[in-house]
């Protein structure tokens, strides 16, 4: 479906835990999304106009890669379906005992706790039929992103759960698809955004 919106479409992969830290992680999908970027003209695609989407995992990541951490580069947009933006609450859970998370691991890998000045656009989903932390988190870091000056859309899909709401994804007849195409469209066409 993404071709066939006139998106080009590239899946980045990275080391699961534990054989990799949340820091080697998050430097990976850094590195994977720099290589696409220094690739651009072979590619033949805008550097100015990669967007970066994820789900649960996927969301979070997109997020610390739309924070500039690695360069300074951030995307023109963010897609963060159903992410996990505020890592301390995986303590202590049976999540952690494969990310072996320490809090100050967990500090410096929640979104939530960066500057958000200068975070891209972002689109932030997720489905009814999910956990009320999921659902929190993303309309906390919604509100924060809009208190940073980010224009950021929140979208609970009806129908929907942690594992299905991102097969919509590049489906612009549905509500996710459809965000996600005003995401692109208005970012590539307002410069003030």
């Amino acid at each position: 479906d993404a071709l066939a919106n006139g998106w080009a479409f590239a899946a980045v992969d990275y080391t699961l835990a534990p054989h990799a830290s949340l820091d080697e992680i998050v430097a990976e999908c850094n590195t994977a999304v720099a290589a696409v970027r220094n690739s651009s003209e072979e590619l033949g695609i805008d550097v100015d106009r990669i967007y970066v989407c994820g789900s649960s995992a996927g969301g979070h990541l997109s997020a610390m890669v739309g924070l500039g951490l690695d360069d300074g580069w951030r995307p023109a947009g963010v897609g963060l379906i159903s992410g996990v933006f505020e890592l301390e609450p995986l303590i202590g859970t049976s999540i952690n005992d494969a990310v072996q998370l320490d809090l100050a691991e967990a500090h410096r890998n929640s979104p939530m706790l960066h500057d958000l000045a200068g975070f891209p656009p972002a689109v932030l989903v997720w489905g009814d039929n999910e956990t009320d932390e999921f659902k929190r988190q993303s309309r906390s870091f919604r509100q924060l992103l809009e208190q940073a000056g980010t224009t950021a859309i929140e979208m609970e899909v009806a129908d929907r759960n942690h594992f299905d709401v991102v097969l919509d994804l590049c489906d612009t007849a549905t509500p996710l698809g459809s965000a996600i195409a005003e995401l692109v469209n208005r970012t590539a066409t307002d410069d003030t955004i």
